[in-house]
C-alpha cells in the first residue's frame, strides 16, 4: 500500500529508525533518513540519507527542503530521534533537562513546523511521533525523559485537532522498553547519586534486565508499517506489553498501578504514602 509514498524518518542511523527505514523501503516506500552524519551510516537499499540535526533550526529546514526538492512531497513524517537520561530529578541540572527536551520535544516541533506547509497544501499527510509508555506512565530515575514524552503526547493530541481539517493526522506510537542503544547507553546525570544511590542502582538493574529481553527494533518497525497501512487511531501502543500497560493505566485503580510500577522498577514494599 506504499503507492509511491514519501517517508521521512529522523534518527534513522540506528535502532527503531534504522529498522523502520529498512522495512518501509522493502515495502516500496520512498524513504529519506535524517541523521547527524550521513557518512557514518550503514547503507540500506532504497533509503537516502541527509543531514538532519533536530536540535538545529537551519539543519531541519535544509533537510526538509532537500527532500521536497528530490521527491516533490512528504506523505509521512516519523519523528523518531530521541535521547535519554537516567538519574534522580533532584540531581538533574536545568541544562541536562534542556538537552533532553531539545531533542525529544523541540526536535519533533521543528520537524513538524518544517513539514506541515507542504502537507497542508497537498491536503494529505501523516505525522507519527514516537513516544513511549513513559509518555503516560511515570518512571523513577527517568523523570526528565518521561516528562519529555508526556509533553510530546500533549503536543501531539493538540496538534491533531488543529490540522485535522487539512486531512493531516497525528499518531502517537508508544513502545515499551526496546532493545536499542538508546536504552542501553542512556546518559546519566553528572551529580553523584548520593542518598539515592541504593535505590537508583536497584532500579537501573531492574530496567536493564527488562531491556535484555525486550522486543527488537524490528518489532516496533513492524508496528509503524501497520499504523501506516491500517485504520487511523491516535494512540498506538507497540507490542503486547505496551498494550497491556495502556489498558492498566486506563482501567486499574491508581493504587494498584502504583504498586505494580514500584515492583517493576525494583522498589521494596515500603511506602511513605
Amino acid at each position: 500500500m506504499s503507492q509511491n509514498k514519501v517517508v521521512v524518518i529522523t534518527g534513522a542511523s540506528s535502532g527503531i529508525g534504522e529498522a523502520s527505514a529498512r522495512l518501509l523501503a522493502q515495502n516500496g516506500f520512498q524513504v529519506f533518513g535524517g541523521v547527524r552524519n550521513p557518512q557514518r551510516v550503514n547503507a540500506i537499499p532504497g533509503v537516502r540519507y541527509g543531514t538532519a540535526d533536530v536540535t538545529d533550526d537551519a539543519s531541519v529546514s535544509d533537510f526538509v527542503q532537500w527532500v521536497l526538492s528530490e521527491a516533490g512531497k512528504i506523505d509521512i513524517l516519523i519523528n523518531n530521534a530521541g535521547v535519554s537520561l537516567v538519574g534522580p530529578v533532584e540531581n538533574t541540572s536545568v541544562s541536562e533537562a534542556q538537552t533532553v527536551f531539545d531533542t525529544n520535544l523541540f526536535g519533533p516541533l521543528r520537524m513538524i513546523r518544517a513539514v506541515l506547509p507542504s502537507m497542508r497544501a497537498a491536503r494529505s499527510g501523516l505525522i507519527i511521533n514516537v513516544s513511549s509508555v513513559l509518555g503516560f506512565l511515570p518512571a523513577p530515575f527517568m523523570g526528565i525523559y518521561a516528562s519529555s514524552k508526556h509533553a510530546l503526547e500533549g503536543l501531539s493530541e493538540s496538534l491533531d485537532h488543529e490540522i485535522r481539517e487539512f486531512n493531516v493526522r497525528v499518531v502517537l506510537l508508544e513502545p515499551t522498553f526496546t532493545n536499542t542503544k538508546l536504552d542501553v547507553n542512556a546518559a546519566q546525570t553528572e551529580m553523584p547519586l548520593g542518598v539515592y544511590a541504593t535505590q537508583a542502582d536497584a532500579t537501573i538493574k531492574a530496567v536493564q534486565a527488562q531491556i535484555r529481553t525486550a522486543p527488537s527494533p524490528l518489532a516496533v518497525a513492524e508496528k509503524i508499517l501497520a499504523v501506516i497501512n491500517g485504520p487511523y487511531r491516535m494512540r498506538q501502543p507497540a507490542g503486547g506489553q505496551a498494550t497491556l500497560l495502556s489498558r492498566l493505566r486506563r482501567f486499574m485503580p491508581a493504587n494498584a498501578v502504583d504498586s505494580s510500577l514500584r515492583k517493576t522498577f525494583g522498589f521494596g514494599k515500603r511506602s511513605t504514602s
